[in-house]
């Protein structure tokens, strides 16, 4: 229910109010009530202070100091609270002085003084709440025709069609999303932003199972989201009040009648083809993938990278996504199981192979963005040619990544090259015979350089190929020892091996021989 400062002041408990200032205010929308007390001005905009809320407050805590008082009254007005309701004037703030007028005035929050014998602050917040929760406008109009509507089993087949028409004539919108945050449902009844837009905006917020809905302003428009079951599984359901008219209360108490209406109507949303695609390619189900993709509505072609990580479904790693998505026009679709996320990463619009160079990099940057927190690991295969190119990298990520992470310990992004690098060698661990032979063969010249002398010299050349991609500095800082301690042992090494250990005929078989030496601790 949309309800004024001008309005309230028409209530019992605050028709005696004295207006003070700020009257240009006055029809500005309340939409909830807090007593404050104890906090300055900053500790306002940072914690306290919200949009449209009424604030009650004796002012205990500066009733003696005016210019702190206005400090409040300004902070105030910067987080866009509707009004100042001052009490025990006179008993505990003294007075209230011009210069608080004056500020009120200016800034154009209106400030209210009310005195009443034996009224504490809490009364007044918890008064104006009931009438924002329980005015006759949210009990006749939004419950009831919204109720009236959903339960008309003579006039309506199915849920779908009782709640647009519940939609329709109480001016919101519904959408109801799976876990995996894919539309399975929209009622849109205004266009003012795609349901894409909203969906990335209330992804990168942290959805909890709090029992008011949290508000999301995506654009101008006041979107509700929260948790909704249906047939005993998750799902999200986010509500749009096109016009403005009701609290996150009366939204909250909409969204149970409306699930309630889904458990009455035996609503079964139809499937999540986005995730069921995702979960095909991944099990290399490539002919269910093919079947899928027009339900999904998406074209191989689009696909342009797929991965698998752990450790991103927070809210930092959501932001980030849903930034990315923003900025750079590609859309990611994911789905969670647990700390687990496997996804695509699907370009709209297909380009030059430049553009679509460009658009392989702000891959890598995506994930080097979200391996930002220590706990993360990602595998990803970027360059993806259609729907059997991607079921073929899911497998690559499949078979591989678990002994990725023995070969590479000091990395959390994993990319293509890695796992088939890795790929190579646990076939030819498990082949064994004389390609393997020929490969730790390389190694053999170490163990003629003495036991102890020899292990050190090989830590440093596993260290050197596999963890710092040959930079003696990032070396120096993997194995605790001076960059010169490993340029020296670097020059043993090639008199060692009688060879220049960076060369480009060199480099390779020794990549492998130092991959299949620490893969041999995994495969057996």
């Amino acid at each position: 229910m949309k309800v004024t400062v001008r309005e309230i002041l028409q209530m019992d408990i605050l028709k005696d109010a004295k207006i003070l200032a700020g009257t240009r205010g006055l029809d500005v929308r309340i939409r909830n009530a807090s007593v404050l007390e104890g906090v300055d001005s900053k500790e306002i905009i940072s914690y306290a202070g919200r949009p449209g809320e009424l604030v009650v407050s004796g002012f205990f805590h500066v009733k003696d100091d005016i210019e702190k008082q206005c400090r409040i009254i300004r902070a105030l007005h910067e987080t866009g609270c509707a009004a100042l309701v001052l009490m025990h004037v006179g008993k505990v703030l003294p007075s209230v002085s011009q210069q608080m007028i004056d500020t009120a005035e200016e800034t154009g929050l209106p400030l209210l003084s009310l005195e009443k014998e034996g009224m504490a602050c809490s009364d007044v917040a918890r008064d104006v709440s009931s009438e924002l929760v329980y005015g006759d406008n949210f009990g006749n109009r939004l419950i009831s025709n919204t109720i009236f509507h959903l339960l008309n089993f003579e006039k309506h087949s199915n849920f779908q069609e009782a709640i647009k028409e519940a939609a329709v004539n109480n001016d919101f919108q519904i959408i109801i999303l799976s876990e995996d945050f894919n539309p399975i449902l929209s009622v849109e009844t205004r266009h003012r932003v795609s349901i894409e837009e909203a969906i990335r905006i209330g992804r990168s917020r942290k959805m909890n199972d709090s029992s008011v809905y949290t508000l999301v302003d995506v654009n101008g428009v006041l979107t509700y989201w929260g948790p909704v079951m249906i047939n005993d599984e998750k799902h999200y359901m986010f509500i749009v009040d096109n016009e403005d008219c009701y609290s996150a209360n009366e939204i909250t108490k909409l969204a149970e009648i409306i699930e309630l209406a889904i458990g009455m109507w035996k609503y079964t949303p139809e499937r999540d083809a986005r995730a069921e695609l995702i979960k095909a390619l991944k099990r290399g189900n490539k002919s269910l993938a093919y079947s899928l993709r027009e339900e999904a509505g998406i074209k191989g072609e689009e696909i342009l990278c797929v991965f698998y990580a752990r450790g991103i479904e927070t809210p930092e790693g959501r932001e980030i996504i849903a930034k990315f998505e923003q900025n750079e026009k590609l859309r990611v679709m994911k789905v969670a199981e647990g700390e687990e996320t496997y996804g695509i990463i699907l370009t709209p619009v297909m380009g030059t192979d430049e553009d679509m160079a460009g658009k392989r990099s702000k891959c890598n940057d995506l994930f080097n963005q979200l391996k930002a927190e220590n706990a993360v690991h990602i595998f990803n295969v970027i360059g993806i040619e259609g729907i059997e190119s991607a079921a073929d990298a899911y497998r690559l990520i499949s078979e591989t990544w678990s002994f990725v992470e023995s070969v590479f310990p000091y990395k959390r992004v994993f990319t293509k090259y890695e796992m088939v690098l890795v790929s190579n060698c646990i076939n030819i661990q498990l082949q064994g015979g004389y390609v393997k032979k020929n490969y730790m063969d390389l190694l053999e010249p170490f163990k003629e350089a003495g036991e102890n002398k020899g292990r050190q010299l090989l830590e440093t050349l596993e260290t050197f190929v596999l963890d710092a991609g040959m930079n003696s500095a990032k070396t120096s800082e993997f194995m605790g020892i001076h960059t010169n301690t490993v340029q020296y042992r670097l020059k043993k090494i090639n008199d060692v091996l009688s060879a220049e250990i960076t060369g480009n005929r060199v480099i390779p078989g020794l990549t492998i021989a130092l991959a299949l030496k620490r893969l041999e601790k995994v495969v057996k």
